[in-house]
């Protein structure tokens, strides 16, 4: 929940003072950008051009169609190691899901090898920050799993995750140094209970040394992880209604697949994240200091949809709807291109919105974390 907020920080190294000082305001589902700049981006700003891709959130936005359509969930088996299918710098992305699968929204990644299998590792160090991997093609329901070897450090997170654009999540997170548990949880719309929904599953065979393969079974009325092959939770849709509002706050909209490795033990997060994480972060552990880097490694990805209706040979993408019930939308299937007309995202005026929403919302982050 707090990794994204934590990669963006080396962003403010990048950018210019005067970037910082430029156009890009706040907005959320009560607060809708204006058409100059309609779109509002997954860290809560506006801007256009790139932004009006991934995690682009339709009910923060000008319009409900001021956001491209989320390319349409695809079964496949994603073989990480296979970087050309990997964009590097998410920038440059255009939003044809047919030619990435993945972008590098923010850090590095390179490939390696474990006990012999190809893999790539997601990397984190003290100046540049963690790494953040999302897929470019949604999923709304289905099984995902990710084979991966999570870091061992003390307040370095490792994290499989799926985040919708209106922040429906549900999580797989490996704090720190527990290297023989895991983590799972869910958030509705971004919303946090007094009483969190993570759970700690514990009994895993070291988590670093060890390949495991964790799965997110996600279904209209229910939601299990697994742990290779093997049920460690389930949650019913039943059970998350909200007894005052009658609303079911279960994970229940289009959502990417996002890998990530990021700093939560450091000054600059709240003290109950670093504990939860497993405290400070020492930069002179000898793994780090002979690497030069922290690490994860992830070998693949694998993804069966489950449309409650199955998409035909035109569906290109999701769209949202007006709400049909109280605080859901409805999502429908478009044929509709999710692509910004083929134009790069750093060419011209609209990649430039995106740069200037991005450094103020970098600036807007410093001055309430510090």
């Amino acid at each position: 929940m707090f990794a994204v907020l934590t990669l963006l920080l080396p962003l403010v190294a990048t950018l210019a003072p005067g970037v910082l000082a430029a156009a890009g305001t706040t907005c959320s589902a009560t607060s809708q950008c204006a058409s100059d700049y309609p779109c509002c981006s997954e860290y809560g700003f506006c801007g256009d051009g790139y932004y009006c891709l991934g995690g682009c959130d339709p009910l923060g936005s000008n319009t409900l169609d001021s956001c491209k359509p989320n390319p349409v969930c695809q079964n496949a088996n994603y073989t990480l190691s296979d970087t050309s299918r990997i964009l590097t710098n998410y920038t440059y992305f255009d939003g044809n899901a047919s030619e990435y699968d993945w972008v590098v929204e923010e850090g590095s990644i390179m490939n390696t090898t474990s006990n012999g299998e190809a893999a790539i590792a997601l990397i984190l160090t003290e100046n540049g920050g963690g790494t953040l991997l999302s897929s470019t093609r949604y999923v709304h329901y289905g099984q995902i799993t990710a084979r991966l070897k999570t870091g061992r450090w003390a307040g370095v997170v490792t994290a499989f995750i799926t985040m919708s654009s209106i922040k429906d999540e549900i999580d797989w997170e490996f704090p720190g140094n527990a290297t023989t548990e895991g983590q799972t949880n869910y958030f509705w719309q971004g919303f946090i209970p007094q009483t969190t929904n993570g759970v700690i599953e514990n009994g895993f065979t070291d988590t670093y040394a060890n390949w495991h393969d964790y799965t997110v079974d996600w279904q209209p009325d229910s939601l299990t992880f697994l742990v290779d092959g093997n049920v460690t939770r389930t949650i019913k849709a039943s059970d998350c209604v909200n007894n005052a509002t009658g609303v079911s706050e279960f994970p229940n909209t289009p959502s990417r697949i996002q890998l990530s490795l990021w700093p939560a033990g450091i000054s600059s997060e709240p003290q109950g994240t670093v504990q939860w994480a497993g405290g400070m972060i020492n930069w002179n552990d000898p793994d780090y200091t002979s690497a030069g880097h922290f690490y994860a490694l992830f070998q693949s990805v694998s993804v069966q949809c489950n449309d409650p209706t199955p998409a035909n040979a035109s569906v290109t993408s999701y769209v949202y709807g007006t709400n049909t019930t109280l605080d859901t939308p409805s999502i429908a299937f478009s044929n509709v291109s999710t692509m910004l007309n083929g134009a790069s995202a750093l060419s011209g005026v609209n990649g430039m919105h995106g740069v200037l929403a991005a450094g103020v919302l970098a600036f807007t982050l410093l001055a309430h974390l510090f």
